[in-house]
C-alpha cells in the first residue's frame, strides 16, 4: 500500500524551512476582560446594524463616541473587497470579524490553562468552556453582520451536555466569558441570558449538503495543541450549493511570517496569523491585530532530497508510519514538520512547505469542518487538495467528507 500511495502522490518537496514547536504560547496575549454592563436580550438576535444611530438626544454624547472601525477592519475590507468585484465581499469580512473576535475569547482561555499547568484533555471543563464560547461568538457576528434569511451553520457543538443536570457551572462561565468578550471588543451592545447561550449553541446542528448556503465551523481546531499551548485555529468556511466559496482561519499561534527552523523561531516576531480566501480571488495573510493584507501563494519547491511534509502532531490523527513510509521511499531526508490544526493548510498556502499528508486510522470519517476554510485557502494560492485517490474533496454530502483513504494538500509542482 505504501508503494502505491508513493506512486499516486508522484514527486514531493518542501523547503528545508521548518515549522514550530511547543514555545509558541509565550507569546500568546490574554486580553482584559472588563465585567459586562449591556442589556441582557432574548435571543435569537434580531437583524440590525452594528451601529445604528439614536433617535434621543441624551443618547447622542454616546454615539458620538462609539468605537470607530480600525484601519483595515472587516467593515472597510468589505468596501475595498466590493470594489475590486469580490462577489462575496460583505460575507469575507464577517467571516473575519468573527473568527477575530473568537480568538480573544480563546487566547484568553488558553493562558489561563498554560497559567494553570492543564496538560491534558483529561479536564475539560477549559476547552469546553473556549469550544462552546468561540462557536457562540461565530455565531453572534454572521447574524448581525450578514444574515438577512435562513442561517445554517454546519459545526462541532450543541448544547446537550449543556443541558443536563450539573452543567449549571459551566455554563454560567460560559454565559460570563462571552458577555465580557462582547463587552471588552465594543463590538456589539447586547449580552446573552444562559438560554441564549444554549440557543446560540444549536445554531450550528445544520446538516449542510448541496444546496444553499451553509456556513462551516470548527471553533477549535486543534484541541490537544490548544490545551499544550501549542498550535490551534478557529476555521470557518462558507458553502454556497455544495461547493466551498470562501475561508478563513484563524491561528492566534502562528507567526506572522514563515517559520525559519524546526524548532520553532519565527523570523519576525509578530505572532497571530488570519488567513483568508474567497473563490476567484486568491488566498491573503494579515495579522490577528488588523494589519493590512498581503498576497501569499504555494512555495515553487519540487526536489525531493531536500523535502520534508506537514503532517498531524497527533499519531491518532494520522498514520505516521504510512506518511513516513512515503517519504523514505521518495527518497525524502528532512524529518516531517508536525504541528496541530488547520495551521497547516495556512502554512503550506504561504509556502512555509510544500505537502500535507494525512492518512487517518481506518474507520475515521473525516468532518467537513476540519478541512472546508484550511482547503480553499490552499487551492486559492495555487496549490491542490484531493483525497489520495486524486478526487477533489466533496463537501456537500452533509457533515462529513465521503473520500479516499486520506487528504493530499501540496504546491501543483509536487503533485
Amino acid at each position: 500500500m505504501d508503494m502505491a500511495m508513493a506512486a499516486r502522490l508522484g514527486p514531493l518537496g518542501l523547503p528545508h524551512a521548518a515549522l514550530l514547536g511547543s514555545s509558541a504560547a509565550a507569546s500568546t496575549r490574554a486580553l482584559p476582560l472588563a465585567p459586562s454592563r449591556a442589556p441582557r436580550l432574548p435571543y435569537p438576535l434580531p437583524h440590525f446594524p452594528t451601529c445604528r444611530r439614536p433617535s434621543s438626544s441624551s443618547s447622542a454624547a454616546a454615539y458620538a463616541a462609539r468605537p470607530r472601525p480600525r484601519r483595515g477592519s472587516p467593515r472597510l475590507l468589505a468596501v475595498r473587497a466590493m470594489a475590486s468585484g469580490n462577489p462575496y465581499a460583505a460575507e469575507l469580512a464577517a467571516a473575519k470579524k468573527a473568527v477575530t473576535l473568537a480568538a480573544r475569547l480563546c487566547q484568553a482561555v488558553q493562558q489561563d490553562i498554560v497559567h494553570s499547568g492543564i496538560q491534558s484533555k483529561a479536564d475539560k471543563s477549559p476547552v469546553t468552556v473556549a469550544d462552546y464560547g468561540s462557536q457562540i461568538l461565530v455565531s453572534l457576528v454572521l447574524k448581525m453582520e450578514v444574515s438577512s434569511g435562513p442561517f445554517s451553520l454546519v459545526a462541532e457543538e450543541d448544547s446537550e451536555e449543556l443541558r443536563k443536570d450539573g452543567a449549571e457551572e459551566i455554563l454560567e462561565e460560559i454565559t460570563d466569558l462571552v458577555n465580557e468578550t462582547i463587552s471588552d471588543s465594543g463590538s456589539y451592545n447586547i449580552s446573552f441570558m444562559k438560554e441564549g447561550i444554549l440557543s446560540a449553541i444549536d445554531d450550528g446542528k445544520s446538516k449542510g449538503g448541496p444546496t444553499g448556503r451553509h456556513w462551516v465551523l470548527d471553533p477549535i481546531d486543534g484541541t490537544k495543541g490548544f490545551v499544550r499551548g501549542d498550535q490551534y485555529a478557529i476555521a470557518l468556511a462558507l458553502l454556497d450549493e455544495g461547493k466551498v466559496v470562501l475561508g478563513v482561519l484563524a491561528c492566534p499561534n502562528l507567526p506572522l511570517s514563515s517559520i525559519s527552523n524546526p524548532n520553532g523561531s519565527s523570523s519576525g516576531g509578530q505572532v497571530g496569523a488570519l488567513f483568508s480566501a474567497t473563490i476567484g480571488c486568491g488566498a491573503e495573510v494579515e495579522s490577528l491585530d488588523g494589519s493590512p493584507p498581503q498576497k501569499i501563494s504555494v512555495c515553487s519547491i519540487d526536489n525531493p532530497v531536500n523535502a520534508s511534509f506537514f503532517e498531524s502532531y497527533e499519531s491518532a490523527h494520522s498514520m505516521h508510519d504510512l506518511t513516513g513510509s512515503i517519504a523514505e521511499k521518495l527518497g525524502v531526508l528532512a524529518p516531517p514538520v508536525r504541528i496541530d490544526s488547520q495551521a497547516k493548510y495556512g502554512a503550506l498556502a504561504r509556502g512555509d512547505g510544500a505537502i500535507y499528508l494525512r492518512f487517518p486510522h481506518k474507520g475515521y470519517k473525516e468532518k467537513i469542518w476540519d478541512h472546508a476554510a484550511g482547503s480553499i485557502v490552499v487551492t486559492e494560492a495555487g496549490g491542490i487538495v484531493t483525497d489520495a485517490a486524486g478526487n477533489d474533496l466533496d463537501f456537500s454530502k452533509g457533515r462529513f467528507l465521503d473520500l479516499d483513504t486520506g487528504i493530499i494538500a501540496t504546491n501543483k509542482q509536487c503533485y
